[in-house]
């Protein structure tokens, strides 16, 4: 019986959130990891994930399809996980999230690999979120390409390091009041990290169905709300939760989208937050979740204790609720 290590993986986007757990969740069923990535050479957090040599990190560009097709040179699998959630510079939704999926699924099919292909539960083409229309597009693409791709939309995901769970405990570190934007009525199904790296991995096993699309959300249905009241429970940080209309809202993203870190809003990011974000009916009903695959999703009240600890007054020491 022939071994994983005989399987070499080319993972683009591979070291940033979710590519780090996707490279380890990879590296623990012994594939071989390439990570094709823009800046290898701050990559290096990668190699204590797996054994000496099994993961190895060079440059490659989606934009610049000689350099995707380097990437993808003697590989079996693409994974893709290159996508940005507010351009910047020639790094445009169009650049990165349509062409250059479609070159990595082009670059997959002339090297007779398989893919797997990452993108979100709002992918829609008719939206009013350049984000969500060029998701939709990538996946046209792709399967254009290559119509044996799989693809894996998640909803919004959470985990150690995301710039969700810890955006809003970072901003309710220094800011009396919290906004909701929309009245924080917009329903998510947030999606643990690891689930999501572990359908990926069961993909890239040859468990998921090609072709076909998957839709990846947590066990519980919440709205932005119930998500801030809960990061707020976990943080013990007593804050005001201020109502927001998206008119307001997109306004002030004008200027906020220039603002750093937390303080970060684009337009486009209010825009996603107008249509829900949760599995679908169809998707459910096809087996194309997380259940279908067998994975039993974990909940955000259940992991984000364990990271978001360090935003509570007095941190790891602080005893809840005294």
């Amino acid at each position: 019986m022939s071994s994983n290590l005989e399987t070499l993986v080319t993972v683009f986007g591979g070291s940033g959130f979710v590519g780090r757990n996707v490279v380890r969740a990879l590296a623990k069923r012994d594939y071989r990891v390439r990570v094709a990535v823009r800046r290898p050479e701050l990559a290096g957090h990668l190699q204590p994930l797996g054994r000496v040599g099994q993961i190895h990190a060079v440059q490659a560009n989606v934009r610049y399809p000689a350099s995707v097709e380097a990437a993808m040179r003697d590989s079996h699998v693409a994974v893709n996980l290159v996508g940005i959630l507010a351009k910047s510079g020639a790094q445009t939704f169009d650049a990165v999230q349509v062409r250059g999926a479609e070159t990595i699924a082009k670059a997959a099919a002339a090297a007779g690999a398989s893919m797997v292909h990452v993108s979100a539960i709002g992918a829609n083409d008719r939206s009013s979120s350049q984000y969500a229309r060029t998701k939709a597009d990538g996946e046209k693409a792709v399967l254009a390409a290559l119509p044996s791709a799989t693809i894996m939309r998640p909803s919004v995901v959470f985990g150690p390091e995301d710039q969700f769970t810890n955006r809003f405990a970072a901003l309710a570190r220094l800011s009396p009041a919290l906004p909701l934007i929309g009245g924080g009525e917009t329903r998510m199904q947030p999606v643990y990290v690891g689930d999501v790296a572990t359908a990926i991995a069961d993909a890239v096993d040859g468990k998921a169905k090609a072709g076909a699309t998957y839709e990846l959300g947590g066990p519980e249905v919440l709205t932005m709300r119930q998500i801030m009241e809960t990061i707020l429970e976990i943080t013990d940080r007593d804050r005001m939760l201020v109502s927001l209309p998206f008119g307001l809202a997109k306004l002030q993203s004008v200027f906020l989208q220039f603002a750093p870190g937390a303080l970060k809003l684009t337009p486009d990011q209010v825009e996603l937050l107008r249509s829900d974000n949760v599995v679908s009916q169809a998707a459910k009903s096809a087996g194309l979740t997380l259940e279908g695959l067998g994975i039993t999703p974990d909940s955000m009240e259940a992991v984000a204790p364990n990271y978001l600890w360090r935003f509570r007054p007095a941190g790891q020491f602080q005893r809840k609720n005294a």
